[in-house]
């Protein structure tokens, strides 16, 4: 099973869309798909398949479960695997080798004691009593925030995990401060009849789950692609030559957007042959100190302490020869004398394919012709 655009093709037989040959999970292609470029390929003779497996959860939760077993599992199979008390349910994302691969990269021991098991195949009753547990998700995160809100206690519970079998809630929770949720682990556990694990995530990862649409139109990085949260300053935007408006420059967690850093490296790179921007340049008409940068363009603006509306446009190659200068002692009369002019292009209409005037239909008939017809009334 897969997404719905691997169904399609171009006539070529194969499957278009993620282009992971028809291999993806069920439920459509979203940040957490690995694309598996051993799907189909026939291990050596005498190798056996590597018996851990890939399984996802909710909230974007992936762990790896060994599977003793044996059992012949795919891409997208719904299975019981174990826990900590009872069993949990969860959908196969990657079988094979590059689960291997997978494990290496997140630093996971394959020969670790602490992997647990897969113990089957979901059956019927299995899948019908984690559908119940999910519907129950919602409703158990409302009358949690109303519980901590009468304890006042300065956190947000953004969402609910149940487990498979339903014996046990994971409640997902962002704060500025350390909480001590003792008695509200108490009072929960009391209300809901369930075991409660209380785990802390941050605001990117909470805007990832809930997902929305970004000031740029699209949907959120967090919530689509991005798996790795990179810390943003406002250096960034103080590269980019933006202005330090948190209105704009914050994204929907709260946080300064994640987008800043993807364009920072170019500017970092065009920035190495600029000259220090604190720096006055000294004339003789008088001192003049920076006012803004355009990168790509190489151009910065000064303007003199005097008269501080008046921008003058600078080249970067000219304001390091008046650095130069200055530094030897000399100054130079003015700015406007290493301005240069951009020369803008003539526009112009060139008659090159030969054709007559545009305006020629324009003209106003001869007093002839309307002679002529005056002349073949009359006879």
């Amino acid at each position: 099973m897969g997404c719905a655009t691997c169904s399609k093709n171009n006539g070529s037989g194969l499957p278009s869309g993620c282009r992971n040959n028809g291999w993806c999970a069920s439920g459509g292609c979203n940040k957490l798909e690995v694309f598996n470029w051993l799907a189909g390929m026939e291990l050596p003779s005498g190798q056996k398949s590597f018996d851990c497996v890939e399984i996802r959860f909710k909230n974007t939760r992936k762990e790896y479960y060994r599977n003793e077993s044996n059992l012949e599992l795919h891409v997208g199979d719904i299975v019981a695997v174990e826990a900590t008390s009872g069993h949990d349910i969860g959908a196969v994302t990657l079988t094979g080798e590059l689960v291997r691969l997978q494990m290496n990269k997140r630093k996971v021991d394959p020969s670790s004691r602490e992997i647990k098991k897969v113990y089957r195949k979901a059956r019927e009753s299995d899948i019908d009593k984690w559908k119940d547990a999910q519907k129950r998700e919602h409703e158990t995160m409302l009358e949690a925030r109303k519980t901590a809100a009468e304890m006042k206690l300065t956190m947000k519970i953004g969402d609910v995990e149940y487990q498979g079998d339903g014996t046990k809630a994971m409640f997902y929770y962002t704060a500025d401060e350390r909480i001590d949720f003792r008695e509200l682990i108490k009072v929960l556990a009391d209300k809901f009849k369930v075991r409660i694990e209380m785990r802390q995530i941050g605001s990117r990862q909470e805007a990832g789950r809930i997902g929305g649409i970004g000031s740029c139109g699209r949907e959120l990085c967090c919530s689509t692609w991005l798996t790795d949260f990179r810390t943003v300053s406002t250096s960034a935007a103080r590269y980019q030559q933006l202005a330090l408006n948190p209105i704009k420059l914050a994204g929907q967690c709260g946080k300064l957007k994640c987008c800043l850093n993807y364009e920072l490296d170019s500017y970092l790179d065009a920035l190495k042959d600029f000259p220090k921007t604190d720096k006055l340049l000294k004339t003789e008409k008088g001192d003049a100190f920076h006012l803004k940068t355009d990168i790509f363009k190489r151009t910065i603006w000064y303007a003199y302490k005097d008269v501080p509306d008046k921008f003058i446009p600078l080249q970067v190659d000219r304001v390091k020869e008046i650095l130069n200068m200055n530094q030897q002692g000399e100054k130079p009369f003015e700015l406007n004398d290493f301005v240069e002019v951009e020369q803008k292009p003539k526009l112009g209409f060139e008659n090159v394919v030969g054709q007559d005037s545009l305006t020629r239909f324009d003209r106003k008939k001869s007093r002839r012709k309307k002679n002529r017809h005056r002349n073949r009334r009359r006879d």
